[in-house]
């Protein structure tokens, strides 16, 4: 019976000092530093695996640990088919009990709903500046290496090695070659 601690930041420039803090109790503590919104979390899949019977996983906050709704219930589902509690320091939550279980689902529930809203505020925001005529996008990185992409397949590069070298998609990079052809 362990204590499993996970802790995430959304970029490399962030700290988890106040979460391994917050998680010094804990037997093993797995930590990452990569966007939430990922799919590929691999500290958080290794967590997954290893823990067992018994234990219980302890966040410091939901968003630490999940996407949305749903992920938040997949991960909760799968912890408790593995006979594991998930606890969320910050909001006292612990899915060992029954109250923690509703607890969850519900906290989960609206913190998707929060995000919901705040895209769709953002949403609004960016129509209204378009009318305005303040909102630019973001500037075409692909387009303007055009003479690049090309110089470079005149050298026989392939593709794969053109989007390596100038930092494009490769899909970018086919758009460019069939614009010119």
């Amino acid at each position: 019976m362990a204590t499993i601690g996970y802790a995430r930041v959304s970029t490399t420039g962030q700290s988890l000092d106040a979460q391994l803090a917050a998680l010094s109790t804990c037997d093993k503590v797995f930590q990452e530093k990569v966007s939430g919104a990922k799919d590929d979390r691999p500290q958080l899949k290794l967590m997954l695996e290893f823990v067992r019977e018994g234990d219980s996983v302890v966040v410091t906050k939901l968003d630490r640990l999940a996407r949305n709704t749903r992920h938040l219930l997949e991960i909760a589902e799968f912890l408790a088919a593995k006979k594991v509690t998930l606890k969320i320091q910050n909001l006292g939550i612990d899915t060992g009990t029954p109250t923690g279980k509703l607890m969850l689902t519900m906290v989960g529930a609206i913190a998707t709903f929060e995000r919901e809203l705040m895209l769709e505020r953002q949403a609004e925001g960016i129509a209204l500046a378009k009318k305005k005529g303040l909102y630019k996008g973001r500037s075409p990185t692909a387009k303007a290496k055009s003479d690049e992409v090309l110089s470079y397949l005149a050298e026989g590069l392939t593709k794969t090695d053109i989007a390596k070298k100038t930092g494009i998609s490769l899909s970018s990079v086919r758009r460019i070659i069939l614009k010119q052809r």
